[in-house]
């Protein structure tokens, strides 16, 4: 059945919880099986119904999925199971390229930003009913938006990249819809949309996007949103083409109805141009985070959008936070406005240090893959070892099963922290671990 670990519980909410709290200990694993439901409900003396209701939200959740006759049983990556446990400790003395956190030498000092946001508060307080978007912040956004040909549309604020797509996702999908998403990607994509009951369709990536024929196949197959990242794509490093874009759009308009949601969180950290898709569909948001060139504490997304979407997100924040803080909107538009960070000085630093592992990976035999942003991606034939030996070595990078869900092995280096003295050093490293058979693709 279960082994020793006895479900608990005599109503649905209580069993749930049960079955979470023991995937989240370990004592159940991932593709373990769970009782039939009749079982186990003769077991806990309850109505089987209720047992029912338990299993409906753990599968709303992400937590458990039923095959039919064959049953039901734990994910293989439960939600309940985030893929940021999938990381490896870095012992001291060891150097992490494993945390895919920008480097805070080129991230900017707030103190005079919030200083003269607190002092505008000072003088205007913000209370309930205030304007939920700062005025001068929403202008800066769109005349950034404009400058990049992204549709026009209204702005929203939300706390990071990531509560932007949950709460698109939320505005226009329920619980068992199909959304495509890129295959390796970004893993808080990978758990959000199975922890919001929803099904992933895995879409290859190289270079250049996604690619279209995947899309095609995830769309046909019954897929109702789409979502992309247009540059700094992580782990891979890809980004839009001007080609790729068009045969996307290509693509989109064959699916009038797919929710497409765009991520630029690379914006501020990119040496490539913007190619955006957002217009095709009907439906569709585009989001950028401040996190990567302004500092990840800030928590701040602006996204635009369609008025339907921007309107039924805006709408669900005024019934839960509210609102992001105005204090921390002021602060980033004091960022904006004094030119605080140098965007192009930032992403040549990045792409210095990017292209320059990538030439040595090259040179020593080992493809790899980071067209922008600051992360580099090595298909590799046996992920576990490679992480291990490499850590043997004094170099920590992350594992690729935190980022991908059909697509082969591999492993992601974040080059935020890499000297330039270092490199060479990394890439023997590299080859080494990897030996003489690196895999040749990552799609």
């Amino acid at each position: 059945m279960l082994g020793d670990y006895p479900i608990q519980g005599h109503g649905a909410a209580e069993i749930a919880a049960s079955v979470e709290r023991a995937i989240g200990t370990g004592e159940l694993e991932p593709g373990q099986p769970l009782p039939p439901m009749r079982e186990l409900a003769t077991r806990l003396g309850v109505n089987p119904n209720t047992v029912a209701a338990a299993y409906r939200t753990l599968r709303e959740r992400g937590v458990i999925e039923t095959a039919g006759r064959r049953g039901s049983r734990v994910r293989p990556k439960p939600a309940t199971t985030g893929r940021e446990q999938i990381r490896v400790a870095v012992p001291e003395g060891v150097r992490d390229m494993a945390d895919g956190n920008p480097d805070p030498a080129l991230l900017p000092h707030l103190a005079e930003a919030f200083a003269a946001a607190a002092a505008q508060g000072d003088r205007e307080p913000v209370l309930y009913g205030h304007d939920p978007v700062e005025p001068e912040l929403a202008r800066l956004a769109r005349a950034a938006l404009d400058a990049d040909a992204v549709p026009d549309g209204p702005i929203g604020v939300a706390s990071g990249s990531l509560d932007a797509v949950e709460r698109v996702l939320a505005a226009h999908l329920k619980p068992g819809d199909q959304v495509a998403v890129e295959d390796p990607g970004w893993g808080g994509v990978l758990d959000l949309v199975p922890a919001l009951g929803l099904r992933t369709v895995s879409v290859g990536v190289d270079d250049e996007g996604p690619r279209p024929e995947d899309v095609r196949r995830a769309l046909e197959s019954g897929a109702r949103a789409l979502i992309v990242t247009d540059r700094a794509q992580n782990p891979t490093g890809a980004a839009l083409t001007a080609t790729r874009a068009r045969a996307l759009r290509s693509v989109l308009r064959e699916y009038p109805e797919t929710l497409l949601i765009e991520d630029d969180h690379g914006h501020g950290i990119v040496d490539v141009p913007l190619c955006p898709l957002a217009g095709v569909t009907r439906h569709w948001v585009f989001v950028r985070s401040v996190a990567k060139a302004w500092g990840p504490d800030l928590r701040l997304a602006v996204f635009t959008g369609d008025a339907v979407t921007v309107d039924r997100v805006r709408g669900r924040q005024r019934l839960g936070a509210g609102w992001v803080s105005l204090l921390v909107q002021r602060a980033v538009v004091r960022l904006w406005s004094d030119s605080a960070v140098d965007t192009r000085e930032v992403a040549a630093s990045y792409g210095g240090r990017r292209d320059a592992l990538i030439e040595a990976l090259t040179e020593r035999g080992v493809p790899a893959h980071g067209r922008s942003g600051m992360n580099v991606w090595v298909p590799v034939p046996d992920e576990t070892g490679v992480v291990a030996r490499l850590l043997h070595a004094g170099w920590a990078v992350s594992p690729g099963a935190r980022f991908r869900l059909n697509s082969p092995p591999g492993i992601r280096i974040t080059i935020s922290a890499l000297k330039t003295e270092e490199t060479v050093e990394l890439a023997d490293a590299v080859a080494a671990a990897v030996g003489p058979t690196a895999a040749r693709t990552y799609v």
